[in-house]
Parts: structure tokens; sequence; C-alpha cells
């Protein structure tokens, strides 16, 4: 106990410990200066550094600065506590359970910072498969390096000198453009499955080739996505479907055998031409608009994703006698029902993958009211934005899309005479419906 205390008073106040067998870069050689970095990032460091602790901006943002592109986000790593990060840095709250992380905020930035993480050892908490499930041991920067999963994302860049810390030879291996997994594959795979999704990610994002040693044992491991917690999967699937590099990331998937563990609909779905033409075309398009700096849907890309599987149950549920409708909803169901067993999809987001099918059949309907109605609906422009997909993958009628562009955009005297003429079943049915019940006998 006293010995605890000793240590967590006199922690705060310990000198930077110099790095151990690392190359350090200087910014000469890189060319990374402090005005790179994102603000929030760089308070983040001077106030863990301020407080005597060692603090770098880590991994991924490194990587991507070197490659001269722009970081989507800035993670710190330090040798402080979450506990005295958080007393750091005032606006800051300490989340996680199988790794404790703080998320430090500052107005609508987020910086994630992590302590250095220690070696694994015959305690470490893992399931059957190797997988760990309790990460909470802290240590060095250099055991910290060795427990990241590329060589390209050891990399940890300090505001104060401008230097560039490589434990791994990950610099020289982005020179390379390869992508070096740090210690041995199969043992790393196992540790957390997800990291052959990432490895597949990241080399499509950055041009990079799989080191052969890191590729080899994907095809073989890919039964170990089985046991990942469903909404790891989920997060991991969305960065990858907005990396917008999609395409080629969902080429590479299916090279490696791994698309079987995300969604496993898909393997039917790119077996059928159109539907592969249409799932294509819809990442083509996702990949467009993450390269104009646009937002991208997470509803919108697994309703496109998902949409061929509910089409086969529509029209089987449809065959046995249900009415249209009613059976394209138990087709919907039965498709996220089966999707939910692998990925996570968050109830918001299911919600809004059935708004965007239920709407298709509305457009049919460009009589009377109907399309007033469809237009005020709120998800009406993410139903149209789908229409169009399908209009472009062959799926329905060019004409169908255009006449929807032309009536959102027309006045209303002009929206009155594009209106097609009621068809002699829709004036049965609505005859039928206007029909008075009998009254009930006295």
């Amino acid at each position: 106990m006293i010995r605890k205390l000793i240590s967590r008073v006199f922690r705060g106040k310990k000198k930077k410990s110099a790095p151990h067998a690392a190359a350090v870069i200087p910014v000469a050689s890189h060319g990374i200066t402090r005005d790179r970095l994102s603000s929030a990032s760089r308070r983040t460091c001077e106030a863990l550094q301020h407080a005597g602790f060692e603090a770098y901006v880590v991994g991924g943002a490194v990587r991507d600065l070197l490659l001269g592109a722009q970081p989507k986000d800035f993670d710190v790593a330090t040798n402080a506590t979450p506990e005295e990060v958080r007393r750091c840095i005032r606006r800051s709250r300490i989340i996680g359970r199988r790794f404790q992380i703080v998320h430090a905020l500052f107005g609508q930035e987020v910086i994630e910072v992590t302590t250095f993480r220690g070696k694994l050892d015959a305690n470490t908490k893992k399931d059957e498969h190797g997988r760990v499930l309790h990460d909470n041991v802290f240590g060095s920067q250099a055991e910290d390096a060795a427990r990241r999963d590329f060589t390209a994302n050891a990399l940890y860049y300090d505001p104060a000198s401008e230097n560039v810390i490589d434990y791994h030879h990950g610099v020289g291996d982005l020179k390379a453009k390869t992508l070096r997994m740090i210690g041995e594959p199969r043992a790393r795979y196992r540790e957390d499955p997800v990291r052959m999704l990432r490895a597949v990610r990241l080399a499509a994002k950055l041009g990079l080739s799989i080191d052969p040693e890191a590729r080899r044992p994907i095809r073989d491991m890919a039964g170990l996505l089985e046991n990942v917690p469903a909404a790891r999967l989920f997060d991991e699937m969305l960065k990858l479907l907005t990396s917008g590099h999609a395409v080629k990331c969902l080429t590479q998937l299916r090279d490696e055998g791994l698309h079987h563990g995300l969604l496993p609909l898909l393997d039917v779905i790119l077996e059928q031409p159109l539907g592969e033409k249409f799932v294509l075309q819809a990442l083509a398009n996702t990949d467009e608009r993450v390269r104009r700096g646009k937002s991208v849907s997470p509803s919108f890309l697994f309703a496109t994703l998902l949409w061929h599987e509910v089409l086969v149950h529509w029209a089987r549920i449809e065959a046995s006698g249900e009415p249209k409708i009613p059976a394209l909803f138990q087709a919907m169901d039965h498709v996220l029902d089966v999707q939910g067993e692998k990925l996570a999809i968050t109830r918001r987001i299911a919600g809004d993958i059935k708004e965007i099918w239920s709407l298709q059949p509305r457009f049919e309907q460009r009589t009377g009211k109907r399309p007033y109605a469809l237009i005020e609906n709120p998800r009406f422009r993410a139903g149209y934005d789908f229409l169009l997909l399908r209009a472009q993958a062959g799926e329905i009628a060019p004409e169908l899309a255009t006449w929807w562009t032309h009536f959102q955009d027309a006045d209303g005297e002009a929206r009155a005479q594009m209106l097609l003429p009621v068809s002699d079943d829709d004036k049965k049915r609505r005859r039928r419906r206007k029909k008075p019940k009998p009254a009930n006998p006295a």
C-alpha cells in the first residue's frame, strides 16, 4: 500500500524517459511540422507534457501525414493512466471495458487518449480461440509500439520536438508501400481477428501491398471473425465502406475470403449479375461522395448492400399468396434478422433502412394525391436517391426515375399536368373503400 501511494504521488513528476531502441527521425527528414496537427491534439499533448508525462500523436494520423494525406482524426498515446489523463484535461471522460481510453473534448473535436499498453502475459484474459478479452495492462512506449498491429501504425510524433519515433521500421515500410504486421501474424490475428479486416481496409485505402507473411494466414483464419462481437464487426465494416475505397475493399475482401464472415448475404448478392452491378454502383457513388468531402449515410449504404436479398424474399413470399406490401415488410424483417446475427446494426439505422426500402413501391404510384404526400415524407430524398441507383443499375426503367426528378422540381401547375390518369383498377379499389358499411341491426 505504501509503495503504491509513493508511486502515485511522484508519478506525475517523473522525467520523460528516452525511447529505447527506436529510430528518432527529425523534422528535417520527415517534414511534418506541428502546425499540421489539429489544435485539439496539440493542446492535449501540451497539457500532459506540462504535467510531466510523455504524450505523442500516434498511429494513423502520423501515417497519413507521412503519406501526404490529411488525417481524419488525431489520437494521442501517453504514459499517464486514464485517471491521470482525466485530471490533466478538464473536459474528458473515461470509456471502454476491454481497454480503457479517455475522450478529451474540445468543442466538436474529440481526441482519443490511450495509455501505453504493456506486454500480454499468462494472466491476460482470452477466449478459447486466443482473442484478448480484457487488456487494461499498462507499460512502456516500446511495449506499446510492439502491441500495435502494423508497423505503419506504430509511429509516434512529439509536437514539442517535432520528431517521429519509429520502433519497427514503419517509415521505411511506408516508403516501400508495404503493410507489414508487427510480430507473428497468426498470433496477432488470434489476439484480435478484426486485424484481418483492418489489413484489407488499410491496404486498399493507402495503396499498400499486404506483406505476404501477413496475407498468407488470412483465408485460413477467416473463421475467427465468428467470435468477434457483432458491434465491433459493424464498426469495422462501416469504416471500410466509408473509406473512399469501398469498391477496392470489397474486391479484396472477396479475394481474401473474408466477406463470408461479414455480410453472409453478400455472397448471394454478388452471384447475381444484376445484384453485383447494383452493389458496385452504390459503392462507387459512395467513394465519389467521400472524395468530394460529402457526408455518407450508413443507413443508405446497408440498404443498398442488402436490397437484392430483400427482392428475392419479397418475390418468394408474394408468390405464396401474401399481398404485395405485407410481403415486402416480411422480407425486410427476415433479411435484417439474418444479418443482425453477424452485424449489430443499430435499431435506428435498421429503422432508416426499412423506411428507404418501404418507399420504393410508393414511387410507382403517380396518380392523385399520392406523389404530393410522398414528396413531403422526411425520408423522400434518401428513397429518391435509392430509386436513382436502381435505375442506374438497370433494375427499373429509367423513365420512372426521370419522372420523379422532374416532378419534384416542377411548380404546382406543371406537377398537376404530370400526374398519370387513374386506372380502372384504382377506381374500383377506391369505390370499395368508400362503400358504406351496412348498419348494425337494432
